[in-house]
């Protein structure tokens, strides 16, 4: 019976550092939302932006402000630029960025 015991008590310390981990391990999108906008030049700099599957596109006033070196740092996988049009390849999380720069801008 003690056997038991020490095998439930070893088994809810391990759901409890799963649970710790995962909870630290979960990005915080309106941070990293807040940070692309500033790294776009600010919410007055972007006229328009869209997802499209793993892609964030942004069109802007002035291209030249935006700090890619920061964007890729953020965790872009990379980034195209077309005239004062951005595409960023964020994978995954472009959705995720989206909804939350729409609740910003």
């Amino acid at each position: 019976m003690d056997t038991f015991i020490q095998y439930g008590i070893i088994l809810i310390i391990l759901l409890l550092i799963s649970l710790v981990v995962r909870k630290l391990m979960r990005r915080d999108f309106s941070i990293e939302a807040n940070k692309l906008i500033n790294y776009l030049g600010g919410k007055e700099n972007i006229v328009s932006a869209e997802c499209n599957m793993s892609r964030f596109k942004v069109l802007l006033k002035d291209i030249s402000i935006v700090d890619k070196e920061a964007i890729g740092k953020l965790g872009a996988k990379g980034i195209v630029e077309i005239d004062n049009q951005l595409k960023i390849i964020f994978g995954k999380d472009a959705r995720q960025l989206k909804k939350y720069i729409d609740e910003i801008i």
